[in-house]
């Protein structure tokens, strides 16, 4: 794997390190470079993503992020460079395709929230219109949504940041998958506290139709 250090540090960001103390921490990871592909580690994490962020500039330098969404796993993978995305019917401003049309850097921002883990991917990225079977081939189907065209990101670096400050969420889905043996086990005692109450109404009524013994009054002889 050749050096891609200069995608992710920059020369001014690099001298941003060195004028304030940083740079010896990063200086053996900028000369062993980035990961460039996609491991087995990096597709296991995307498997389990539903949310991402893309990033894409004008050729006038406007940047724009714009986000993304789907089913855990609407990210695929298509080849150890290349990811790729349906691109859902939206609202018609179409801003990161004619960005795309302008300039293809690109750049991705993938967060899992319930473990708090983040990666980002810098690359190159184009829109696919018109390939039916590239659809099919990214589009998981069921999921309710129109895939117009195909977003491919060639992966040129990416990496892992830390969890600080990412506030963990979850899905409704996790959250029930998550509090299933608690619903369960209450159940169970709402169902016991029904018989336990039924029970003890039974006791009740029986003790209360019981006849009270006669008691007779003494009187002096």
């Amino acid at each position: 794997m050749t050096s891609n250090s200069d995608i992710v540090f920059t020369k001014a960001a690099r001298r941003a390190q060195a004028e304030r103390g940083s740079a010896r921490t990063y200086d053996e990871r900028a000369a062993a470079g980035f990961p460039d592909r996609v491991t087995a580690d990096l597709a296991a994490f995307l498997a389990e993503i539903d949310t991402a962020f893309l990033g894409t500039v004008a050729a006038s330098g406007a940047p724009y992020i714009q986000h993304r969404g789907g089913p855990k796993g609407f990210i695929k993978v298509v080849d150890d460079k290349t990811l790729g995305f349906a691109d859902y019917r939206g609202n018609r401003q179409f801003i990161t395709l004619a960005n795309l049309t302008e300039n293809d850097r690109a750049f991705l921002f993938l967060l899992d929230f319930a473990t708090r883990r983040r990666v980002k991917l810098w690359g190159r990225a184009r829109m696919v219109e018109g390939d039916q079977s590239l659809i099919d081939a990214v589009f998981d189907a069921g999921y309710k949504a129109r895939p117009e065209r195909v977003v491919l990101f060639t992966v040129a670096a990416w990496d892992v940041n830390c969890s600080a400050h990412i506030t963990a969420r979850f899905t409704e889905t996790e959250v029930t998958a998550a509090t299933a043996e608690l619903r369960r086990r209450i159940a169970v005692l709402e169902a016991d506290n029904s018989r336990l109450r039924a029970d003890l109404t039974g006791r009740s009524g029986r003790i209360n139709e019981t006849p009270s013994p006669t008691r007779h009054r003494l009187e002096p002889p």
